[in-house]
């Protein structure tokens, strides 16, 4: 009887989950639970100490904010009283509201709007003959006390902080008092007040009445998180949050006219400035430290032993891999945990497999390769026999006419050809590089041309940048060369004192798109219209332009000026390599 062969018994070996938390365990628990605690006390303090010194210096730094509004409030309160016993006509009820902005430097502007006539009297002599905007007209009739942020066009325009108090009688709403301070006076107030702190005085459906930057960018100091209105619903409070320019602040909220006008204050929290106190401080500063830097110890010779040094084994395989060596069957690890030896056998299994099939990809691909180079080959002798049978046509035709598009068409027939023997020529299938081929197409083009009516000599010049496209596209953009070079060539004029000149260009734009431009000279009296020109228009070389455009998802723009005519294409490239991209390879 033949033996069975015996089976090597396996040694258990713990698994790499459960040494890294047995090493990481020992390593770390007493740094955390000794850390944690520690750190949060003293952060909680330091959070105390910094939203407390910042409430503080808020409410402090407004205090002359606070009493230039409150002042306002209270004098347009005390003329809502008195304003009932004016006569209609107005003139007394201006002469004391001149009065009263004299008296009182913070004031500007003092005013009593009534629902039906508008304006009856202010400050400044405006009455009801000065008309009041209608977005201003329903701020200005509210039914209760309002601070707003108002523009006067009786002052120029000069933007102010508006009190508003209503005006009534026997229950019946007969109008407002509206009393201005100028908003620049208060800005300069809170720039000067607190220079660490930012501040910003809002009202309570959160519009800002004054910052110390009044510009566009005054709501970048305020919380992403929170809205003025949720603020002021709040009211007194301080809080941690991140401004509108992604800055870590300390933020206090508190009121400062009956509810109606609250300040907002933020600074940087203070932590640097909060000193641990004696021998309590240093320990918690300096023995987690120790501990930290013990741990980190332990649980690198830990974590390397038996972790790493089998990760950096496996990165060398995989870069020898990479490299180009295959033959990787015999590679070991030396003593690794068992989840770390099935990745090693999986990665040598996966790299045996992947040499069999680049292996055989490679010799599929070699013979598609050839295949498809002998298509180009046969499609591009094709092309050019045609080229030839319409060559003979055009030497046994008599009419001028005839000759003239036969040419044309020969012209679009060797541009196919030229497309077909550049692939057959080029290393890469994948790609053509668009400034050899409009190269070649342009050599073609301008043999017929260099010549024109009269017999001037065209001065052809080209600006190609090396860029590859798809040979998608490539048939278009080279039927669009070939028609726009045919229609320069034949259009070309002389400039006064000149010879006829031909710019051919393909320039690669920042945002992966490219232009091709042909511009071409016009001579003195050229009149020929745009239709006529072919360019643009209806005739065929128009329709066939427009026709590669749109195969190239691009845009023609055509410019007719006196000394020259343009012709610019702007299409994207069919694809994007966010990778960095091989670099170009000549064409023949």
């Amino acid at each position: 009887m033949s033996q069975r062969p015996a089976v090597p018994r396996r040694t258990f070996k713990p698994g790499l989950a459960a040494r890294l938390v047995i090493v990481l365990s020992i390593a770390m628990l007493p740094l955390g639970l000794i850390s944690v605690y520690q750190t949060y006390k003293v952060l909680e303090e330091r959070r105390f100490l910094s939203k407390t010194a910042l409430l503080e210096q808020t409410q402090q730094a407004v205090s002359d904010s606070r009493e230039v509004i409150r002042s306002a409030l209270s004098t347009a309160e005390s003329l809502a009283v008195i304003v009932k016993a004016f006569p209609p006509d107005g003139g007394a009820c201006s002469a004391v509201m001149d009065e009263i902005v004299l008296d009182s430097p913070e004031f500007v502007f003092a005013g009593y709007v009534e629902e039906t006539r508008g304006l009856v009297c202010s400050s400044t002599g405006a009455s009801i003959a000065t008309p009041i905007p209608e977005t201003a007209r329903s701020d200005l009739l509210r039914r209760e006390a309002e601070v707003l942020t108002r523009p006067l066009e009786f002052l120029g325009g000069v933007t102010t902080v508006s009190v508003t108090v209503p005006v009534e009688e026997n229950g019946r709403f007969l109008g407002t008092m509206w009393v201005a301070v100028p908003i620049a006076a208060l800005n300069s107030a809170l720039s000067e007040a607190a220079p660490d702190v930012d501040l910003a005085l809002f009202q309570q459906e959160g519009e800002i009445l004054a910052t110390e930057d009044f510009t566009d960018n005054r709501r970048l100091m305020l919380p992403t998180e929170r809205s003025l209105r949720d603020l002021a619903t709040q009211g007194r409070q301080t809080f941690r949050d991140t401004n509108r320019e992604g800055l870590v602040r300390d933020f206090a909220v508190a009121p400062i006219v009956e509810d109606r006008v609250f300040v907002l204050g933020s600074w940087q929290p203070r932590i640097r400035g909060v000193a641990l106190p004696g021998l309590h401080g240093a320990f918690a500063l300096y023995f987690p430290l120790a501990m930290w830097a013990i741990a980190i110890g332990v649980a690198y010779v830990g974590i390397h032993r038996l972790v790493i040094r089998h990760v950096r084994r496996l990165r060398t395989w995989m870069r020898l891999y990479a490299a180009g060596r295959i033959n990787l069957d015999n590679a070991r690890l030396d003593n690794a945990p068992e989840e770390l030896e099935v990745v090693a056998e999986a990665f040598r299994a996966m790299t045996h497999r992947l040499s069999e099939q680049d292996s055989r990809r490679e010799e599929d691909l070699q013979e598609k390769t050839v295949l498809l180079r002998e298509v180009h080959h046969r499609v591009k002798n094709n092309l050019q026999l045609i080229s030839s049978i319409m060559n003979m046509q055009i030497r046994s035709t008599d009419s001028t006419e005839a000759k003239h598009l036969l040419r044309r068409v020969q012209d679009r027939v060797m541009a196919l050809s030229a497309i077909h023997r550049y692939l057959y020529l080029a290393r890469k299938l994948s790609t053509l590089r668009a400034d050899k081929l409009l190269e070649e197409i342009i050599q073609q083009l301008v043999v017929v041309g260099t010549l024109d009516e009269i017999g001037h000599q065209i001065e052809v010049s080209t600006e190609l940048d090396p860029v590859e496209i798809s040979p998608d596209q490539s048939v278009p953009l080279s039927l669009l060369a070939t028609e726009a070079g045919m229609n320069a060539v034949k259009y070309c004029g002389p400039p006064e004192g000149e010879a006829p000149w031909i710019n051919i260009a393909l320039k690669r734009l920042d945002d992966n798109r490219l232009c091709l431009s042909v511009v071409n000279s016009r001579g003195p009296g050229d009149e020929t219209d745009e239709a006529e020109s072919g360019t643009y228009g209806s005739g065929l070389g128009s329709r066939l332009i427009q026709s590669f455009v749109t195969q190239l998802n691009g845009t023609l723009e055509v410019q007719k000026l006196p000394e020259r005519f343009e012709l610019h294409v702007i299409f994207p490239l069919a694809w994007h390599k966010e990778e960095d991209e091989e670099a170009p390879v000549d064409g023949p």
